[in-house]
């Protein structure tokens, strides 16, 4: 059975173009508008929303989205305001919002409750940045129960094996990492993100979008060339702290226009 995640990209595909996945972290500049934002990124051309709960100790984030996860905690941010949000912006949107989550908070919470309230606040699923597969039973089990999707992180170290393994344990899609290090923007993303979708490929990948490092139309055009694909955070962030709900609208469609390949 099809999710509503690969859904979305499936549909993407269909009309011609990549998948345009966008990353806003919850909580910023405070819940209200950053439920608003994530609207705002469904109104303007993003197939897939991805929320990140704000963490205290965020080990993969760039420098401008750990400034937003540390405004959202010093406003207060609380774990069940991720089942708020979720539910407040899946019924306004039909766009399938994944929680890009660190594990230990999943698991303080309660794995399988984790799952239920997810679910039950019209979540499509987790992305896990710092689990991997092996070592992910109760939440495979937990998500195999539920539906949601389950997307690991495929990085260009990754040996043969441990792409296997992602691969034939992620729903959704795979999330490829561009880069070694952290998110943010770089003028040349690697072509280590190229191999690394080819080598996914090579284990039965359908789906992988490529994640870290993609800013401008041309580089979301660019990975599309060999991509199901891309994931931006950070420039939607910084449009989202420069220029508010309308920056972000203006941000969201310009990168949007990348899905349909490089402009002749």
């Amino acid at each position: 059975m099809t999710s509503r995640v690969e859904a979305a990209i499936d549909a993407a595909r269909a009309e011609g173009r990549g998948a345009f996945v966008g990353y806003l972290p919850l909580g910023f500049p405070d819940l209200e508008t950053s439920i608003e934002a994530a609207v705002t990124l469904a109104e303007n051309g993003v197939d897939v929303i991805e929320l990140g709960p704000p963490y205290s100790d965020p080990v993969m984030d760039g420098i401008v989205i750990q400034e937003a996860t540390q405004a959202a905690l010093a406003g207060g941010f609380r774990m069940r305001d991720t089942f708020t949000a979720v539910k407040a912006i899946t019924s306004r949107v039909d766009v399938p919002v994944l929680v890009m989550t660190y594990w230990n908070p999943v698991v303080q919470y309660g794995i399988d409750r984790y799952a239920d309230d997810l679910l039950a606040a019209g979540g499509a699923g987790l992305i896990t940045p710092d689990i991997t597969p092996d070592a992910a039973a109760e939440w495979i089990a937990a998500s195999t129960r539920t539906g949601l999707d389950r997307v690991f992180l495929a990085a260009p170290t990754s040996t043969d094996e441990r792409l296997g393994l992602i691969v034939g344990s992620s729903t959704g899609f795979v999330y490829t990492v561009s880069t070694m290090g952290i998110t943010g923007e770089r003028a040349q993303l690697d072509a280590a993100a190229r191999s690394l979708v080819a080598r996914l490929r090579e284990h039965g990948a359908e789906r992988a979008c490529v994640g870290i490092g993609i800013s401008t139309a041309d580089q979301i055009a660019g990975v599309l060339d060999y991509a199901d694909g891309a994931i931006v955070g950070t420039a939607l962030v910084r449009a989202l702290r420069d220029g508010g709900l309308d920056g972000l609208a203006e941000t969201t469609r310009t990168l949007a226009a990348g899905t349909r390949g490089r402009a002749n």
